[in-house]
């Protein structure tokens, strides 16, 4: 990054239903790793990803691993706080997985925005699509789906196959660049992510005490 560049931290949600494979997409796009053998999140996990955006904009993606089973509890407002996009993610093999995207977005709705008040950028993502020749998710409707539901857009995405996860977090921070002149640059976002964590990492463990 050149003199004068400007430097971005993100706090990035992966949110959905127990066993849809975020930690799988987070694993692949950050490590480009992919293991069989996951244990299900507790509370929640953090991985960075830093990327150089252009010669002047270095990005670094703080990614949330949320627990599928935290929209049924009460800390979901802590884990959302300062967010500046998400995806949501259900498995493409798992009809109810897709039944419930609307219940993450609308709690994800509720409890996060945009300075200006608006939705954080979420992009849907139907995951596994290598174990589902037929999904039963026409494009069109989906296309649909994402429009009335303030999607900025969805990729049928593999972690284990390595398909669309770089293509639908590009779209992601386009989405969340465009919204970036209300974010303040920060020099310290080592600092703060290690606070971040420290901060998530004494409340899991008030939860399971």
């Amino acid at each position: 990054m050149g003199a004068g560049g400007k430097n971005m931290h993100f706090r990035v949600l992966v949110i959905g239903e127990l066993g849809v494979g975020k930690t799988s997409i987070i694993k692949r796009y950050v490590h480009q790793l992919f293991s069989q053998h996951y244990r299900a999140t507790i509370g929640v996990d953090f991985a960075l990803k830093v990327l150089s955006w252009d010669s002047r904009t270095l990005v670094r993606l703080q990614l949330w691993d949320i627990a599928g089973q935290e929209r049924f509890g009460n800390m979901t407002r802590v884990y959302y706080k300062e967010a500046v996009g998400a995806f949501v993610v259900f498995d493409i093999s798992r009809g109810s997985t897709f039944e419930a995207v609307l219940k993450w977005k609308n709690d994800l709705d509720s409890k996060v925005h945009l300075p200006s008040g608006s939705p954080i950028p979420t992009v849907l993502l139907a995951n596994k699509c290598d174990q589902s020749r037929d999904s039963g998710h026409n494009p069109s409707q989906m296309d649909q789906f994402c429009k009335d539901h303030g999607f900025s857009g969805w990729f049928e995405t593999s972690a284990r196959d390595n398909i669309n996860i770089e293509e639908a977090a590009h779209l992601l921070v386009e989405n969340i660049l465009a919204n970036c002149k209300n974010f303040p640059s920060e020099d310290s976002d080592v600092d703060k992510i290690k606070l971040d964590q420290e901060t998530l990492m004494g409340e899991r463990r008030a939860q399971c005490c």
